[in-house]
């Protein structure tokens, strides 16, 4: 499974999102610190979730990366989030 199909499910499982994209940015990346060759490791994540209403945006990355933890130790390098409860 692609490290992006992880992100999502996990995701998915966490905050049952109303909407949810998450794109392999690695291309951009390519021959940076931190890109492995085969990319897989730079990401952005839109997401927009009921679940995150009322919680201030460093709440927000705070349980995103707590959701993601075992991906952050390992192939993800970098996460961009575009994030909203709605």
């Amino acid at each position: 499974m692609r490290v992006a199909d992880h992100i999502s499910l996990k995701l998915k499982e966490t905050f049952a999102p109303q909407q949810l994209e998450v794109v392999d940015e690695s291309h951009l990346h390519a021959g940076h610190a931190g890109a492995p060759e085969g990319g897989q490791s730079h990401f952005r994540v839109f997401m927009r979730a009921e679940t995150l209403d009322g919680l201030n945006r460093v709440a927000v990355q705070r349980r995103i990366y707590a959701a993601l933890k075992a991906e952050m130790a390992g192939p993800i390098h970098a996460l961009a989030l575009d994030v909203a409860a709605r």
